[in-house]
């Protein structure tokens, strides 16, 4: 008898992203070349645009949850049924045959990881962090960097910090690194680089380095949430 193939639950966080949410979903579809996809969850926070409107009509299931990103991926963690969460940002668009290069991973016994990250600009300063996220260390990842893991061990670390509202990929990733080996495929993501185009770049880059040594120094959640508050969110 044929090994069945293994299967991925695509979870995709958003609020109030109508616009954004078209462009990830038709990149799904135009770079995915296998059948291992079984579901594209979005989990919506409480969008009062067309977010969950486009969303159906690019074929995705809507799941509604408590706003925040990390309850938001919890939530759709739940309902997965997939052997491999691939949680995925709303504007982060995955490279061509990214399905395939995962589920390769998976065979090889890879329980988690992620791509490397681009940014759609031809800024000389945002292509040298892009080019540190081929290196293997939990200082270089972040969520725009997309994540695949599977469903046991996903729930094995009880899923992502609810407390954080910010950096919860980041929490999340360094727990992972304490636990499995991580794999970083050499193919690229694609994310948007408007918040750096909009705060600029080197002074946001500046302030998530803040963040970083604030956690590492002790912060907590809520401190981390406001200074974000204070820096970046203006």
């Amino acid at each position: 008898m044929r090994t069945p193939q293994p299967t991925i639950s695509i979870i995709i966080p958003v609020l109030n992203e109508e616009k954004y949410i078209k462009d990830v979903l038709f990149s799904i579809s135009n770079n995915a070349c296998t059948t291992c996809i079984k579901e594209i969850l979005v989990v919506d926070g409480g969008s009062t645009d067309h977010t969950v409107v486009n969303a159906k009509e690019y074929g995705a299931i809507v799941l509604k949850s408590k706003k925040g990103r990390a309850a938001q991926m919890n939530f759709g963690a739940t309902k997965a049924t997939g052997d491999i969460l691939y949680f995925l940002h709303v504007d982060t668009l995955p490279p061509k045959g990214f399905d395939k290069a995962i589920i390769t991973e998976f065979k090889k016994g890879v329980e988690v990881g992620c791509f490397q990250m681009r940014f759609n600009s031809n800024s000389p300063f945002l292509k040298f962090f892009s080019w540190c996220t081929r290196i293997n260390h939990h200082i270089c990842r972040g969520g725009d960097q997309s994540l695949f893991i599977t469903h046991k061990l996903f729930h094995q670390l009880n899923g992502f910090n609810e407390n954080f509202v910010i950096y919860e990929d980041n929490e999340f990733i360094q727990r992972v690194y304490k636990l499995k080996p991580f794999k970083v495929i050499s193919a690229a993501v694609t994310t948007s680089a408007r918040r750096y185009e909009e705060r600029g770049m080197v002074r946001l880059q500046w302030h998530f380095g803040m963040i970083h040594l604030k956690y590492h120094l002790g912060a907590k959640p809520d401190q981390l949430y406001k200074y974000y508050l204070r820096y970046i969110a203006v």
